[in-house]
C-alpha cells in the first residue's frame, strides 16, 4: 500500500498545553497502520488524530470511521482536508476524549465495538485510559502510542522493576502486548522521551472478578503508594484500608510478609475481595 507522504505542518504550530508532538515518518506510519490491521468494516475510532498522518492512511482501509480531536483547529482541518476528501466517511469530533461517552457514541454509530487508535498527549494519557477502560464493554480492542516507559509499566510482568498499579489495573480488563519503539526523530518536535506502540484487548469475558473494581481500584492504589512496605504494614497503617490480621492473610491465601510488586493480578483481586468484607459496615 502506498501510504501519503509525511504530513504538512502549514498553518499550525504544535501547542504545548495540548501535549501535541505531530508523527511525520512514513515508515513509522507504516509499521503502525500494518500493526492494527484493518478490515473494511471495522468500527475505528481515532483519538487525537493531529494531522491525520495515521487518519488518512487508516481511512483508506475502512468504509467510515470516528476522530475525536481537543484542537479545535485541528479539527476544523481535518474537516476541511481530509473529511471533505473522503466523501463524508470520516466524522470529526471536537470534543475532549474524557468528556466523551463512548458507549452513548457506539449506540448512535450502530457499527458493533470499536477498535480504538490514538497518539495521546502524554500529559494525559493515564487518564484517557482509565476512562476508556470505563467503556470496555464497547471496545474491541486499542492501539496506542506513549511514552516507552509508561508501555513498559503497562505490558510489565509481576515481580519486575516496571510493574505497578497501572500494570495490574490495565491487565485485570484487558490482554496486552508491546508492539513496536518509535523514536523521537518519528514526530514534530522531537518529544524528549522514547515512544512505544502497544495493543490493548479488553476481556469479552474477564478471566478475573472483583466483586467491587472500585474498591480494587484503591487497594492497588494504596499498596503501590507503599510499595516498599510489607503487605502486612500497609493494611495495619493505611486508614483506607481494613486492617488485617495474619489469619486474614492465611485465609486469602496471601503472605501477608510479601510486597506489592510480587503479586499477581489475581492475588491483587483475592486481596480485594477478602479485605472488602473487614471493612466496618455502615448504620
Amino acid at each position: 500500500m502506498n501510504y501519503p507522504k509525511t504530513p504538512k505542518m502549514v498553518a499550525h504550530t504544535p501547542r504545548k498545553r495540548f501535549g501535541q508532538n505531530f508523527l511525520h515518518d512514513t515508515h513509522v506510519i507504516q509499521q503502525i497502520v500494518d500493526a492494527i490491521g484493518l478490515n473494511k468494516n471495522d468500527n475505528l475510532l481515532e483519538i487525537g488524530p493531529g494531522l491525520g498522518a495515521l487518519t488518512e492512511p487508516m481511512l483508506a482501509q475502512v468504509l467510515t470511521m470516528t476522530a475525536v480531536e481537543l484542537d479545535r483547529d485541528l479539527a476544523s482541518r481535518l474537516k476541511l482536508h481530509i473529511g471533505a476528501n473522503s466523501h463524508n466517511r470520516l466524522t470529526v469530533i471536537n470534543d475532549n476524549a474524557l468528556a466523551v461517552d463512548f458507549a452513548l457514541l457506539a449506540d448512535k454509530i450502530g457499527q458493533g465495538a470499536f477498535r480504538v487508535v490514538g497518539n495521546l498527549p502524554y500529559n494525559i494519557s493515564t487518564p484517557i485510559l482509565f476512562h476508556l477502560l470505563n467503556y470496555s464493554h464497547v471496545i474491541a480492542d486499542m492501539h496506542f502510542m506513549l511514552q516507552k516507559e509508561v508501555v513498559q509499566r503497562i505490558t510489565a510482568d509481576v515481580g519486575t522493576k516496571a510493574y505497578g498499579r497501572l500494570s495490574v489495573i490495565v491487565q485485570y480488563y484487558c490482554r496486552s502486548d508491546y508492539l513496536l519503539t518509535v523514536p523521537p526523530s518519528a514526530f514534530n518536535p522531537p518529544p524528549k522521551v522514547t515512544s512505544a506502540v502497544f495493543r490493548l484487548e479488553p476481556y469479552t469475558t474477564k478471566p478475573l472478578i472483583a466483586d467491587d473494581e472500585a474498591w480494587l481500584a484503591l487497594v492497588v492504589r494504596e499498596c503501590f503508594n507503599h510499595r516498599r512496605k510489607t503487605l502486612r504494614a500497609i493494611f495495619k497503617t493505611n486508614a483506607l484500608l481494613p486492617t488485617l490480621n495474619d489469619k486474614d492473610f492465611e485465609q486469602i491465601n496471601i503472605d501477608p510478609t510479601a510486597r506489592p510488586e510480587t503479586l499477581s493480578v489475581a492475588q491483587f483481586v483475592a486481596l480485594s475481595n477478602g479485605s472488602q468484607y473487614k471493612l466496618p459496615k455502615s448504620s
